[in-house]
């Protein structure tokens, strides 16, 4: 037991040696050593408040596979000639539209995304709006192309592309509106993904004709031949693993961000908790002590050491530590065509995973040329409509001892992607959800209701309440209610006038 101790601190300081972040590398601005690579170090983290009250984030989940306008995975795909449907399609339309992945690769297409209608203040601008209280940058995706001035990496966006520091940009404008500031990667499961791009047609006129992935003076962005065993999402190569840690720590210490977002569970074991200690160290070395910093994983048990994320999903009950589901209003990257949510879908999402005690970080997918179609505006101003009358029982809000009642808490729900339920769900008009702050009770009623609305939950022999209600209003309208608190339910007489949106929010006072 004392030697496996002894070799993860061996390696845990190599690998600080290393990258040069130990704390003797800064003399100027020594590192808070508080946090280590262990788990009794990250169970002594604590979530952030802006975090908790926050609630509602916005994410680009942008970069140059929006190009081709055929959706999430392009670059991997585009070297499928064999497989499902899916994957096939991509290949596809690639050598009807660009030519043969032999010739014409992804790397040949990084150099068509120009983002020339991308104007992050004034999207920027529309989000704070729209709601949102943090905003999430793409750092890099699969594709292992970077959106940062990147001085480890050629391939990046100041080099290529648009020749802007996006990440950079999106975090002025985020400075700007006041709101919290982020950053997505995605680069452990790259070397592994990106394999494809070191294949072959296996049949047809281009069977064995090797794809550009092949050639190695491109290595540096579709990575080294991977071990025949090496398949997994994370990769098991050390090198690889080195390589990770020392480009997401320059990310994290060029940008400083307040949220790191990861596409899988916390990378490579001690690699990766090396990464993590030194963001949360270098966040308090940022903050004058106090930890500011979110580390997002999808792990189901964060035991309080990050934030569970999940992904196009929502957990089924009330959590006690906050937690966030990543998804999008669409496809992850623009496809032509494409099925988006309603404004009012995200509006009930929101509000079923802020119950639970949860974050909603959204997706709002962006053209290759980094402006918004009518669609998605149209969906932006309807959630822009609501939140300015509605957030006081979003923002800075708690769950309270019950999440919601209704046919949608106790009928089976459809899983969602990776865990819990499925994010968007139908509701009916007798759906409810509850928040608190201080002493007053918010329900929401999912779908607007046909008649009197009732809430057992509020009964004056419910198990869940035992107080006395004193007033119910509706956020956003000026009539007065008509109550009863009975035995078996809080009823309140069907307004003359809703509010005009779908879902209405009840503001409920109790005697002292």
């Amino acid at each position: 037991m004392k030697t496996n101790v002894f070799k993860k601190i061996r390696l845990t300081s190599l690998l600080f040696i290393v990258l040069g972040i130990s704390v003797s590398a800064q003399p100027k601005k020594a590192l808070p050593t508080k946090f280590t690579t262990t788990d009794e170090s990250f169970k002594e983290y604590q979530y952030p408040e802006w975090f908790r009250d926050a609630k509602f984030g916005i994410w680009a989940h942008w970069g140059p596979q929006a190009v081709p306008r055929q959706g999430d995975w392009y670059a991997r795909n585009m070297y499928f000639q064999s497989g499902n449907p899916w994957e096939t399609r991509y290949y596809d339309y690639h050598v009807k539209t660009y030519g043969h992945p032999s010739k014409f690769g992804y790397k040949d297409i990084i150099p068509l995304w120009k983002a020339e209608r991308w104007d992050p203040e004034k999207l920027m601008a529309l989000y704070k709006k729209v709601g949102a209280k943090y905003f999430v940058s793409m750092g890099t995706h699969h594709d292992n192309f970077f959106l940062w001035n990147s001085k480890l990496h050629k391939w990046n966006s100041v080099n290529m592309g648009p020749k802007k520091d996006v990440v950079g940009l999106w975090q002025k404008a985020a400075k700007k509106e006041g709101l919290r500031f982020g950053v997505s990667e995605h680069l452990g499961a790259s070397y592994t993904w990106f394999q494809a791009a070191r294949g072959a047609d296996k049949t047809g006129p281009m069977a064995g004709v090797p794809y550009d992935g092949n050639d190695e003076q491109y290595a540096d962005l579709y990575h080294k031949k991977t071990a025949p065993d090496d398949k997994d999402w994370l990769t098991k190569d050390p090198e690889n693993q080195k390589d990770w840690l020392a480009k997401i720590t320059e990310l994290i210490d060029m940008y400083h961000p307040d949220l790191l977002y990861s596409d899988s569970e916390l990378p490579f074991g001690e690699v990766g908790r090396t990464m993590l200690a030194h963001y949360y160290n270098q966040d308090m070395a940022q903050n004058g002590g106090k930890l500011n910093a979110v580390y997002t994983a999808k792990l189901r048990a964060s035991e309080g050491r990050w934030v569970q994320d999940v992904e196009r999903g929502a957990l089924d009950s009330i959590s006690p530590y906050p937690w966030q589901t990543d998804t999008s209003i669409g496809d992850w990257y623009y496809r032509t065509g494409q099925k988006y949510m309603t404004g009012t879908e995200v509006i009930q999402m929101l509000v079923d995973i802020v119950s639970k005690n949860g974050n909603l970080l959204l997706n709002v997918v962006q053209t290759p040329e980094g402006d918004l179609e009518p669609d998605v505006m149209n969906i932006l101003n309807e959630i822009a409509q609501w939140t300015p009358v509605n957030g006081e029982a979003i923002y800075g809000t708690r769950p309270w001892k019950i999440y919601g009642e209704g046919p949608s808490t106790s009928k089976n729900q459809e899983k969602g992607t990776f865990g819990g339920v499925k994010d968007v769900r139908p509701y009916d008009s007798n759906d409810i959800r509850f928040t608190t702050k201080g002493e007053t009770l918010y329900a929401f009623c999912m779908s607007k209701p046909s008649g009197d609305i009732k809430i057992t939950s509020l009964g004056k022999n419910s198990k869940v309440n035992g107080k006395a209600v004193a007033s119910v209003k509706i956020l956003g309208s000026n009539e007065k209610l008509n109550w009863k608190q009975e035995g078996d339910a809080l009823v309140i007489n069907k307004p003359a006038q809703l509010p005009e949106w779908q879902v209405a929010t009840l503001k409920i006072e109790f005697k002292k």
